[in-house]
């Protein structure tokens, strides 16, 4: 049982309490819980096979320890279960919609006798949703385009999600007897945001015996097909896994076929059939004839057709294949690239963290600088800082700079772009701001004209270096706001304003294409995790990929430059 899982229980337990109005420190118990759970980079798993006390983990207790036992054992939890019991199932996926919570589904259960996500569209198009108290038409609409997004991506997973899934089974794999080579390949491999399945390609003398292997792997729930040389199989997390054992001689060129993408390979087998070459998941072929000329590694098949390997993460036929005929494949950025994280917040506003906790982790990681950057007050949710409270954190800015000269500190705020465009800060403290984030974070809903309007208004303020998190989505939750994202960075381009890549994998944002688009406009570009815990300051890989994906390189990201370089190019 996998963290994810564990998480997703004890989830199920806090919703279902929610909807029965049940007492909220309980209820916040569960949800500390499943914080401390998804935050676990180890498997809780193992700290029970090793008697390890997992009451030492943050918001853990004896009850909750407890629970997490049993969920490991036996692979659910007899309280949550006797809570389902009580109230509909469906409503927890009711709950999955953007804007509907655990309170707005049990509202719509008891005025409505709504409990699934068909009756809650047929009810919204009939206008029922909207003579709710506590709901409108307004809301009524949002309703409905949350349940169009849930239609269109409810069967991918996001690939951090993924992840937790993918490695250790990977990590189960290679313990398979004689195990020669292992790969992901797919979208996975491609390091899409989201993916719909996964493919595992596996060398070995025996491949059946590495089939039996994964086929005894505790996670797999069902077992769509199996073979000697290929299974396909279904986790309880509903991921569908496909292993197959290829040749040796076969590897290079099957991985190459199995990461896709589909248009990719098309373009690249027409480029081999114009040199005489069929190329397959088997190998490249001379003529209609049985002569192998590659196949073993995927180096060679590019080489076949006169092109150089090209990384997987830009394999979408957008150019690569024609750009590395000419010779350029561009050096994707690595994480050892960054120079420093530009997004992250402390205890002083919604961070869990305090400042100097946030920058020893910085340091540790290697960083020569680090941006603080906590919320301004117009987000009262999180404590945004009001001008008095932003001067009481320099003086603790201060006093950590001088325990920690090993870094640089530069100090921020995170300022909120309000409805007009003006900004939620007096220009005095602007000036008084090392570098200067802005973000929106409310008024998602504004037309396209007035949405571009008002960010192109903050953006012009001489103050601002970073736009962070452009469009606002959370992706598989909420949609990214309606706006002109090519007039945006093409302003942001002239006036010396760098966007953001967010890493945190929910939001991603901006997505690759955008960035592609930014670095044609020579639009700066950063790519910071927006980091709420020390443990977030990990996040950044997830955008290292995203950024990869975009073909960026390390000369496209200010924060691969040194201290002073990025300063300068920030102003």
């Amino acid at each position: 049982m996998d963290n994810v899982a564990i998480a997703r229980i004890l989830e199920e337990v806090a919703d279902v309490l929610e909807i029965q109005n049940a007492n909220p420190f309980r209820i916040r118990a569960y949800r500390n819980a499943v914080r401390t759970v998804q935050g676990q980079t180890e498997p809780l798993s193992r700290w029970i096979e090793e008697n390890r006390p997992l009451t030492e983990l943050p918001g853990i207790g004896k009850d909750m320890a407890g629970h997490i036992g049993e969920i490991v054992a036996t692979g659910t939890l007899a309280y949550r279960d006797q809570l389902l019991t009580e109230i509909p199932r469906s409503l927890l996926e009711l709950m999955s919609l953007p804007h509907v919570g655990p309170k707005k589904a049990k509202k719509l259960y008891d005025e409505l006798g709504i409990t699934s996500v068909d009756a809650l569209e047929e009810a919204a198009k009939a206008g029922r949703i909207a003579s709710v108290p506590g709901f409108g038409e307004k809301t009524q609409q949002k309703i409905l385009a949350g349940i169009a997004d849930h239609r269109r991506h409810g069967s991918r997973m996001l690939l951090a999600d993924a992840e937790t899934f993918v490695e250790p089974l990977l990590d189960w794999l290679r313990r398979s007897p004689g195990l020669e080579r292992l790969e992901a390949a797919g979208s996975y491999r491609r390091r899409r945001e989201t993916i719909g399945d996964v493919d595992l390609l596996a060398v070995a003398p025996d491949p059946a015996a590495v089939i039996q292997h994964f086929l005894a792997h505790p996670w797999i729930e069902k077992v769509a097909m199996a073979g000697d040389t290929r299974a396909t199989v279904s986790l309880g997390s509903g991921l569908q896994v496909d292993l197959r054992a290829v040749a040796p001689e076969s590897y290079g060129a099957a991985l190459v076929y199995f990461t896709g993408s589909k248009e990719h390979n098309v373009k690249l087998r027409r480029r081999g059939v114009e040199r005489g070459l069929r190329i397959s998941e088997y190998g490249v072929f001379r003529g209609d004839g049985e002569e192998s000329i590659a196949g073993r590694e995927e180096a060679d098949v590019y080489a076949a057709v006169g092109l150089p390997w090209i990384p997987p993460e830009i394999r979408e036929d957008l150019g690569e294949i024609e750009a590395a005929a000419q010779g350029h494949v561009p050096r994707l950025i690595r994480r050892e690239d960054v120079r420093g994280d530009l997004h992250m917040h402390s205890t002083w506003s919604d961070g869990k963290c305090s400042i100097e906790e946030m920058v020893a982790a910085c340091a540790s990681r290697g960083y020569g600088y680090m941006v603080l950057s906590d919320h301004s007050k117009a987000l009262a949710m999180t404590n945004g800082l009001d001008a008095r409270r932003l001067r009481e954190q320099w003086k603790e800015i201060d006093a950590v700079r001088a325990r920690h000269p090993e870094i640089r500190i530069l100090r921020s705020l995170e300022v909120d772009i309000l409805a007009d465009g003006s900004l939620d800060l007096e220009d005095e403290m602007l000036a008084g701001l090392d570098v200067v984030l802005v973000s929106l974070h409310s008024r998602f809903e504004l037309p396209e004209a007035r949405q571009t309007e008002r960010v192109l208004r903050a953006l012009e303020h001489p103050e601002v270096s970073i736009f962070c998190h452009p469009t606002a989505r959370l992706i598989n939750r909420r949609r990214p706001v309606e706006m002109d994202v090519d007039a945006v960075l093409r302003r942001a381009a002239e006036l010396g304003v760098a966007v953001e890549l967010n890493a945190n994998p929910h939001r991603l944002d901006l997505k690759d294409s955008h960035l592609r688009r930014a670095k044609e406009l020579g639009c700066k570009v950063v790519i910071s995790t927006d980091a709420h815990h020390t443990r977030d300051l990990d996040l950044l890989r997830h955008g290292i990929d995203q950024a990869r994906r975009a073909g960026l390189e390390a000369g496209d990201v200010l924060n691969t430059l040194e201290v002073e370089e990025l300063v300068q190019a920030l102003r």
